[in-house]
């Protein structure tokens, strides 16, 4: 099958996804803020560049692409349908280096949470916020 739009269209549509600033990241970043907690944004001194590092609470963030970090069994990650075989490589790399990397941060001392974008949908936003805020406050005891 080929892809539905010209080479220059798709390299176009594809330099517009976003690596920093995304919707679910932004929402993360104000729940976060307005619970009290101050972070830093994409660390470089840490592997990985977490999107959210909490220096206070020694914990880094992660809000995953359901379909950039292969989330299995979620609705919003189907492999596309041109250059399979390119995309599953891909994503099989992605998910090695998001594995290295949340090992070496915690080889390093660091408490690591994963957030994927599907678990920011309105249906569930609030129950994992409201998760995020708990498991914050529990590497701390406070």
């Amino acid at each position: 099958m080929t892809d539905v739009h010209d080479k220059a269209t798709r390299s176009y549509n594809m330099s517009r996804v976003r690596g920093k600033d995304t919707k679910p990241e932004m929402l993360v970043r104000k729940f976060l803020f307005s619970k009290g907690f101050r972070y830093r944004l994409h660390d470089k001194k840490l592997p990985g560049k977490p999107d959210i590092v909490l220096p206070k609470y020694k914990t880094v963030i992660f809000i995953n692409g359901c379909f950039w970090h292969g989330h299995e069994g979620c609705r919003y990650f189907v492999v596309p349908k041109t250059r399979t075989e390119w995309w599953v490589e891909k994503i099989k790399r992605n998910k090695e280096n998001d594995s290295a990397k949340i090992n070496s941060l915690v080889e390093k001392g660091w408490n690591v949470i994963i957030i994927w974008e599907c678990l920011l949908k309105p249906v569930n936003r609030d129950t994992t916020l409201g998760k995020l805020d708990s498991d914050i406050r529990a590497f701390t005891g406070s």
